[in-house]
């Protein structure tokens, strides 16, 4: 399972577009609401999560996400239930994936210490001892970091080739016809 963690003020562009993505290939993900069920995004949209973040089974945990957003790292940052998910997929080697400035979420932890990494221009100096590269999104290891939300599509069919392989991540490329 694919758990998307949504706080109030996430980036709502980092979080359907690669919910979308990952669904059209198939891929099996929920998204947790971290202030109840319906969540609104930093441009006033609300979400309805799938499930609450009580409700996470980390047993079946192949991936966490997390979208950017001022307001919605800040509400993972104060979710203690969201620290710790995160915490447990990098200590049983799950897949991690953040984007914008949810890569410093996982700097915090020290998940990104001397991995490549990208997050949004101005977050860097909130990356630990990353290795800051200048990539729409890169994978070092488990880790998947992306730049921003001009680059949620390179990040989603990267979170797509992570949890399946090349071919089907080329296959949501060519359906989405991104050029």
């Amino acid at each position: 399972m694919v758990y998307m963690f949504l706080g109030t003020g996430f980036e709502e562009t980092e979080a359907i577009t690669p919910l979308d993505l990952l669904r059209r290939a198939g891929i099996d993900v929920l998204t947790v609401g971290l202030n109840g069920k319906i969540i609104y995004g930093s441009h006033n949209i609300g979400i309805e999560a799938d499930i609450t973040v009580d409700e996470v089974d980390l047993t079946t945990a192949e991936m966490i996400i997390l979208p950017g957003g001022l307001g919605g790292v800040a509400s993972i940052k104060a979710c203690p239930a969201a620290m710790e998910a995160v915490a447990f997929a990098h200590n049983n080697n799950k897949l991690i994936a953040a984007i914008c400035a949810g890569p410093t979420i996982l700097a915090s932890l020290g998940i990104t210490n001397g991995k490549n990494a990208v997050c949004y221009p101005g977050c860097e100096e909130q990356m630990g001892s990353a290795k800051m590269t200048h990539e729409a999104a890169v994978r070092d290891g488990n880790v998947i970091t992306g730049t921003s939300m001009g680059c949620a599509v390179p990040f989603g069919l990267m979170l797509i080739e992570a949890l399946t392989d090349p071919e089907t991540a080329q296959r949501i490329k060519n359906q989405i016809v991104i050029r």
